[in-house]
């Protein structure tokens, strides 16, 4: 299960990569032993070529010393990572990769905003990265890439009808399975109270991000009219 941090960076960064005119996905596995790419954005640049970028996120020294793979196979590569962890892991970082550093909006400006932001906090660039060339080939990035969106789309597809998704007999087959530990006297702790509040909650966060993406789109348009007008 993610964290919330690794969530609200994920959230985050996926914004950041749109505000920069690119599209991102998360989780993307890579070909040949090459690991997954928490998150992978792709851009096309005035002169018609393409731009691989690649964010490994990482939110405890922990997460940051996994034996898991790094899959920095894109022409730029960067940690994406909370502050406090970046002073602590700061010499560690291999040279050419670059570093974005999250830090959370304050609590008390959140409450005075006219308008609250459609992220938990905001990036800025603690390292920039070097170019490199793609360490796979890029028709396999864009056909993992594209699977990965499809996965992404079928998942909030999902999401938005909640309980709906799961046949009456697929309930009723899983929830028989944990009465043993339904609990009058104690809520939180029965499976089917649970399980109904996490998948509303799901869906309502799906809805909720999907709003605030259209809700991006139209200010930019109106910000391109503007633009355009004067």
């Amino acid at each position: 299960m993610k964290t919330k941090l690794t969530l609200a960076l994920e959230q985050t960064l996926y914004y950041y990569c749109r505000e920069a005119g690119a599209t991102a996905v998360e989780e993307v596995t890579m070909p040949n032993d090459q690991g997954i790419v928490d998150t992978l954005s792709y851009q096309e640049l005035p002169d018609h070529t393409v731009e691989w970028r690649c964010y490994e996120l990482k939110v405890t020294k922990s997460d940051f010393h996994s034996s898991a793979k790094l899959s920095f196979v894109g022409h730029y590569n960067y940690f994406v990572l909370p502050l406090k962890l970046y002073q602590a892991v700061a010499g560690e970082i291999p040279a050419g990769i670059g570093v974005l550093i999250y830090r959370p909006f304050d609590a008390k400006l959140l409450a005075t905003a006219s308008e609250p932001p459609v992220t938990p906090g905001y990036l800025t660039v603690a390292r920039p990265p070097r170019h490199q060339e793609l360490q796979v080939p890029a028709t396999e990035l864009q056909s993992r890439f594209i699977a990965s969106q499809g996965r992404e789309v079928f998942k909030a597809k999902q999401m938005a009808t909640g309980l709906k998704q799961y046949s009456t007999e697929r309930l009723y087959q899983e929830l028989k399975k944990r009465h043993q530990h339904y609990d009058v006297y104690n809520p939180d702790h029965n499976f089917y109270d649970q399980f109904v509040a996490d998948t509303e909650e799901t869906a309502v966060t799906a809805l909720q991000t999907e709003v605030d993406a259209l809700n991006l789109e139209v200010y930019q348009l109106q910000q391109r009219l503007k633009e355009s007008h004067s």
